[in-house]
């Protein structure tokens, strides 16, 4: 039997901070699946921002460890879009998300689903897509935007005005996700047409 041990990277903590990131997304679900009560709102917003500070996190110590590994750098983009994909479905599950601001997640959806689907194209013709700083300021809109209104129900109670605060942070995250998906498809097709 073989007795050796996983390479070094599946189990860096940098990689585990992802893996926690991803189990994170249904624990969110099953809380406001079950629940609209404030305590559910509170419990989904802290476990929410706690994988948003995994999402940095990881990064930042893959960094300054040199423990950067493909494994990170395939899981990592696709852990941050289960969330905020989840975390869009469950706002529109409950209610808060509805009406015209339904728009504003179908935009974000259908960027990500494009860009994974670009990046696995480019991917085909061994071009790289290097992370804009743009994107990454969309990334934390997103995550401002989607915290706030995971809370809001609860924290209006206290703060009024969060839940408001949170629909027009998550249509500025819309907007920079036109930008940002606009530069995707115009790299794809590019490189598409010097093929």
């Amino acid at each position: 039997m073989d007795q050796r041990a996983p390479p070094p990277h599946l189990t860096s903590l940098p990689n585990i901070l992802t893996y926690g990131r991803i189990a994170a997304v249904p624990v969110l679900a099953g809380v406001l699946f079950f629940s609209s009560s404030d305590a559910a709102h509170w419990a989904a917003f802290a476990i929410f921002v706690a994988a948003c500070i995994t999402d940095w996190l990881d990064g930042y110590l893959a960094r300054i460890w040199m423990q950067q590994s493909t494994l990170g750098r395939m899981l990592d983009p696709i852990a941050d879009k289960l969330l905020v994909g989840v975390t869009i479905l469950m706002l529109v599950f409950d209610g808060t998300l509805s009406g015209w601001s339904i728009w504003a997640a179908i935009i974000i959806l259908s960027r990500e689903i494009l860009v994974s689907g670009l990046r696995e194209f480019l991917a085909e013709l061994n071009v790289k897509i290097h992370v804009t700083q743009l994107a990454k300021w969309k990334t934390t809109f997103q995550f401002i935007a989607l915290a706030m209104l995971l809370v809001g129900p609860a924290a209006a109670k206290i703060v009024p005005g969060v839940e408001e605060a949170g629909l027009v942070i998550l249509w500025m995250a819309a907007l920079l996700t036109l930008l940002t998906g606009y530069d995707y498809l115009k790299a794809g097709v590019r490189h598409a047409m010097e093929r």
